[in-house]
Order: structure tokens, then C-alpha cells, then sequence
């Protein structure tokens, strides 16, 4: 991101990004400095304009713990089963529970709602005025290559959370999300599921053509890896196995995989060489006690951390042979020996360092959006799908790089999914993933025989795959502006 633009891009974050599809989260009128009109006249307004889209998604929205994608990866991972917490914390702890998932007034529902659509919003404010500003065709290429990324990333997230899942081979004519294409006030019903992927993939297929030859300043923007990356995830939830597999290859060709040494470093480093896509938290913008470090990391000095720090699954850590460097990222005992904690941090088993923040006072931390590492996992588990001989390689090529001693896998059919299912969940524990990768596998909730605490999550042990709770439901303020949503089974 350009230094000299960060008032310009803080302006333009509050005049457009903080807006929804309801008329009290819109900011109509332009406010000091400069009018909506001359924001979006020419490329280089639009590329500050861009740059407020990467500073938006670690910005604090409303409560302490809701700092944008930060946030919702946090929830969607902690009403999983590989996120434990060792004593009752209040933050999350509907997600946790699973109490808030079908309260239509929670605000648990209503941030990750606003969060995309708020972000979706300012992406489209870019591509509606990219090919009218005044500028070069290269820029403007870029600049709407990377909104359109960033509004099928939108629109994909919301489908997967407030949707039913996509089932391949049906029609998908179950209700999906509004598709918001425009910036305006209009009051959409909810779009099929099939119609929402389809203008995901149409989206996407346009930024693969106009993110080529484009060559990123850091791992903030988007590139046309990140594009590919994205069409795999994609591919992946959709069934598409042989788009997943090729989208996947493509993406990650030329990256490296962390060594051992940086494997155990902290995951904070958005320059990392195994990162695709990232958030650098700068020191004159860091959020505090709001960001992802405050919550995730274990050495930071903030209540939550102190009292209740994040574990991992105990069943799940007891499968990780002692060889594998993701068996150090976390600590049997709790005590941390290689790391500064407080002194009055509260020790628990199985607790989790792999994030760090700067400091015990710094909760700044890097946030991983997309590593190569979880490209392989989707090549692999496409290409097992498919029945393709290299299915088991292309995961021996990841998992060796993490645990030496790894041996290439003889397993076929389930069995080998079921093994790149366990490195899924090792690999990319804490990154967003696990409540999504549940859904789309058509996998229940199964939280029994590990430390999770009955008291702590409400009863709330396992969920069968058939829950209505697996879709999360509409915020009611959200309908009472507009009445053509249709809410879930609450």
C-alpha cells in the first residue's frame, strides 16, 4: 500500500466502504476533501480507493473482536471442533456454542453480513467507474482485476455461510444471498445457490484474463495467483474437480513452502515466501486490542489470551507425530517454554503459539488469507476425487516439507481423502476454514473425546450434517429493510 495515500485511503474507506444494502449503513453524501464523483474519475483515485479495500479488511468494524476478514475467520474456525477453549471467554463464544447461529438478532450474524457486503460494496464502486476514469488500459486492468477478486471472494463467503451447501450434480436451486452487482439501494430477494457460483466463476474467469502480466507491490493485493487460487477454493466446494486441481497447480507454481525453521516462527510475516495473500498490520494502523493477534496469538498481554487462550483439539494433536514440525506449534503441557508470556497468563494443555504477535504489549500479527500449502491440499484432495495417480504425491510433496519422516502414502479412494482431510485440519488450523470445510463435505459437528468442556460449549458436542444451524441466519435488521429476503428455518 502507498504510504503517502493513507488519510486519502482512511477518507475514502469511511465515505464508501461503509456501506450495505441498507439505507442507515450508507453514508450518501460526500464529506471533506472530496466528492464521490472525483474519487472514481481517473485510475489513480481508483487505485487509492483500492488501497482502502486492503486496509478494510483489518479494520475494526463495531464490537472489539470484529476486525473485518480477521474476525470471521476467528468464528468460523472456533464453531468448529479443532478450536478449544479451556475456560469460558465471552468473545466468540456464540459461535462457539452455536447459540447465535440461528438468532436472527445476533450481532454474531450481523458482522460477517455487513463485513462482505461492505467490502462487495466499495469493489463494485471500482468496477462500475473502472472503464469510464481517465487512465491507462494497464491500470485499469489491474484495478478491476483485483475488485473483481475481491467481489467474488465477497459473494463466495456469504453463500457459504448463510446458504444451503452446493451439492454437485443437483440443481442448487436451494436460496442463496442477494447478488449485489451495483452501487445503489435496491431491494434483491436471494438468488439460487447455482446462480450466486455462476456469477462467482463469471466474476473470477474476467480478473484471470485482466490480473496477466500484473506484478503485485506486496502480498496486501491481489495478483493473478491469488485469482487462481480463489477459482480452485472454488472449484473445490463445487465438486469441479479436474478446474480444482489445474486452478490449484497453477496457482502455486513457483512458490516455496516454508521451511521447518519458519514453519515454528510465528505465522506473522505477510512477506513469508509460502504467503499468497495477506494483511500487513502497520504500526500507525493497528487495531490493538481488536487485532487478530489479540485474540489468536498466545504471548500478547490481553484479557482474553491471559485467561483463555485458544487450543487445539487434544484428539486431534495426539494423531501429529512428534516429527512434524506442527507438533511444536502447539504445547502439550501449556507451559510455552520457548516463547515470553506474562506472568499472569494462565496456563492450559494443547494451547497454541503458531500465531505470534510482536510482543506481550504488540498484538500486531500478520493475517494469512491464502499460502501455497493449502494449494497442494486442494490438488491433492481434487485429484483423489478423480482417481489420479498423483493424488498421493502431491500431498507427499507438502507434508515432507513439514514432518521429514512423512512416507509417501499407499492409501486409495476414501482412505486417502480421509488422510488429506487430517492434513487439511493440522495444516490450516486457526486460518478459517474448518466449519467451512465441515459444510461442504456434508460432515457433522464431532467435538467428543477431546478436552472441549460441555459447560463451555452449551451441550453443544456434535451437530449432524443436516442441522438447519449450518446455514447461519439473515440479521433481522437486515430483512426489516428489506423484505424480499427470505430467512432461514430459525
Amino acid at each position: 500500500m502507498k504510504k503517502f495515500n493513507f488519510k486519502y485511503v482512511i477518507l475514502l474507506t469511511s465515505l464508501l466502504v461503509l456501506g450495505s444494502c441498507s439505507d442507515d449503513f450508507l453514508d450518501k453524501k460526500p464529506t471533506e476533501f472530496v466528492g464521490a464523483e472525483d474519487a472514481t474519475s481517473t485510475t489513480d483515485n481508483l487505485y487509492t480507493l483500492l488501497n482502502g479495500i486492503h486496509r478494510s479488511l483489518y479494520i475494526r468494524y463495531e464490537q472489539q473482536s470484529e476486525t473485518g476478514i480477521a474476525g470471521v475467520m476467528q468464528a468460523v474456525d472456533i464453531a468448529g471442533e479443532d478450536v478449544v477453549f479451556p475456560v469460558t471467554n465471552g468473545w466468540f463464544l456464540g459461535f462457539y456454542n452455536w447459540t447465535s447461529l440461528n438468532n436472527q438478532n445476533s450481532q454474531d450474524v450481523r458482522f460477517p453480513y455487513r463485513t462482505f457486503y461492505q467490502i462487495n460494496r466499495n469493489a463494485n464502486t471500482i468496477i462500475n467507474a473502472v472503464d469510464a476514469a481517465q487512465g491507462s488500459v494497464a491500470s485499469k486492468n489491474l484495478i478491476k482485476g483485483q475488485a473483481l477478486v475481491y467481489r467474488a471472494f465477497c459473494h463466495f463467503q456469504l453463500v457459504q455461510l448463510y446458504a444451503k451447501r452446493y451439492v454437485k450434480g443437483t440443481v442448487n436451486s436451494q436460496p442463496g444471498i442477494p447478488i449485489i452487482l451495483e452501487v445503489n439501494n435496491e431491494k434483491l430477494p436471494r438468488s439460487t445457490v447455482e446462480e450466486v457460483y455462476s456469477q462467482i466463476n463469471k466474476d473470477l474467469d474476467a480478473a484471470l484474463q485482466l490480473l496477466v502480466g500484473y506484478t503485485k507491490p506486496n502480498n496486501s493485493h491481489l495478483d493473478l495467483r491469488v485469482a487462481q487460487g480463489l477459482k480452485a477454493r472454488v472449484a473445490l466446494v463445487q465438486g469441479n474437480w479436474s478446474v480444482a486441481a489445474d486452478f490449484a497447480s497453477k496457482a502455486r507454481a513457483g512458490k516455496n513452502l516454508m521451511t521447518i525453521a519458519e514453519y515454528g516462527s510465528g505465522f506473522n510475516n505477510y512477506n513469508n515466501q509460502e504467503w499468497m495473500w495477506g494483511s500487513y498490520i502497520n504500526e500507525l494502523q493497528t487495531e490493538s486490542f481488536a487485532n487478530f493477534g489479540a485474540y489468536m496469538s498466545r504471548n500478547f498481554s490481553s484479557t482474553v489470551i491471559r485467561s483463555c487462550p485458544k487450543a487445539i483439539n487434544s484428539k486431534l494433536y495426539n494423531l501429529i507425530p512428534t516429527t512434524d514440525v506442527r507438533s511444536t506449534i502447539f504445547s502439550r503441557t501449556g507451559q510455552h517454554p520457548n516463547i515470553v508470556l506474562v506472568s499472569s497468563a494462565q496456563k492450559f494443555p494443547f494451547t497454541s503459539q503458531k500465531f505470534l504477535s510482536v510482543s506481550t504489549g504488540d498484538s500486531r500479527c500478520d493475517v494469512p488469507y491464502m499460502r501455497a500449502a493449502e494449494m497442494f491440499l486442494i490438488e491433492a484432495e481434487a485429484k483423489a476425487n478423480l482417481g489420479a495417480p498423483d493424488a498421493a504425491q502431491i500431498l507427499f510433496n507438502l507434508v515432507s516439507k513439514r514432518d521429514p519422516a512423512y512416507v509417501l502414502s499407499t492409501k486409495t479412494g476414501t482412505d486417502l481423502l480421509n488422510e488429506i482431510y487430517f492434513q487439511r485440519r493440522i495444516e490450516l488450523w486457526g486460518e478459517g476454514f474448518r466449519f467451512f470445510d465441515l459444510k461442504r463435505t456434508n460432515s457433522p459437528l464431532d467435538r467428543t473425546g477431546a478436552q472441549h468442556n460441555t459447560t463451555i460449549t452449551a451441550g453443544v458436542m456434535s451437530v449432524p450434517a443436516n442441522d438447519k444451524r449450518w446455514q447461519l441466519v439473515f440479521p433481522l435488521s437486515e430483512i426489516q429493510v428489506n423484505p424480499l429476503i427470505i430467512q432461514n428455518d430459525l
